[in-house]
């Protein structure tokens, strides 16, 4: 078994969990509507571990390459149940095949050409979210609110994705009541597209998120703590 740290991952987890139900219950929700997603991207298994001891059941990786790595080191724990595996950073399509080998779920499906090539190498259903620039950002990838409904009838089209529903990332901002009206926007937008899936917010935000209707939440910092260097596998 995995060494843990001291890191008070477990308290972090709990805390998360009542503002999940505080914020839920505020608006009306069920809080088993939401699904906390552990974003541990530079974190090693053994806090992975760790999250998972304490009750998490769902990650979330930003490259394939460290996932892969970190993936086969805890495959040798094990974990049981198998946690589900989320890519939720940018996914080039050279790395494609790989991710539909590892992933339960791509959140980050930003291009048709993206999901042609994850449909030519998944050898299973993939369940995939599209990521939708809601704030028209420039820096940003994803489809604009313009495209989103002509890429699911062709995304849609392609074997193997199952398209769950649609992802977004806030703008960046000190006053996070400033987010409410994109996560409302794009909850309209799912709503539009009978779509199931909302991912968004993250550990500043996403109490906001979830009045506006998020059933997946990509939580770093507050259950790791700050990122103080990458994760190496070696």
């Amino acid at each position: 078994m995995l060494k843990a740290s001291t890191t008070n991952i477990k308290d972090n987890i709990l805390h998360i969990q009542q503002c999940i139900v505080g914020a839920a219950e505020r608006v009306g929700r069920d809080p088993c509507e939401v699904t906390l997603v552990a974003v541990s991207k530079t974190v090693s298994p053994a806090l992975i571990q760790e999250a998972f001891d304490a009750g998490m059941r769902a990650f979330g990786e930003n490259k394939v390459q460290e996932a892969q790595n970190k993936i086969q080191a805890l495959a040798n724990a094990p974990l049981i149940p198998s946690p589900t595996w989320h890519l939720v950073g940018h996914l080039q399509t050279n790395k494609a095949k790989i991710a539909a080998e590892l992933f339960n779920m791509i959140q980050s499906v930003d291009s048709v050409k993206l999901a042609e090539t994850l449909s030519q190498h998944a050898q299973k259903n993939l369940p995939i979210l599209l990521q939708v620039n809601i704030s028209e950002e420039p820096s940003k990838s994803g489809f604009s609110t313009k495209e989103i409904s002509s890429a699911i009838g062709h995304i849609g089209n392609l074997p193997k994705l199952q398209i769950r529903g649609l992802m977004t990332i806030a703008p960046p901002t000190d006053n996070f009541e400033e987010c409410r009206p994109f996560f409302k926007k794009l909850r309209l937008l799912r709503d539009s597209l009978g779509l199931e899936h909302l991912s968004m917010g993250m550990t500043n935000d996403f109490e906001i998120a979830i009045e506006e209707g998020a059933t997946l939440l990509r939580i770093g910092r507050a259950i790791f703590g700050e990122r103080k260097e990458p994760y190496h596998a070696y």
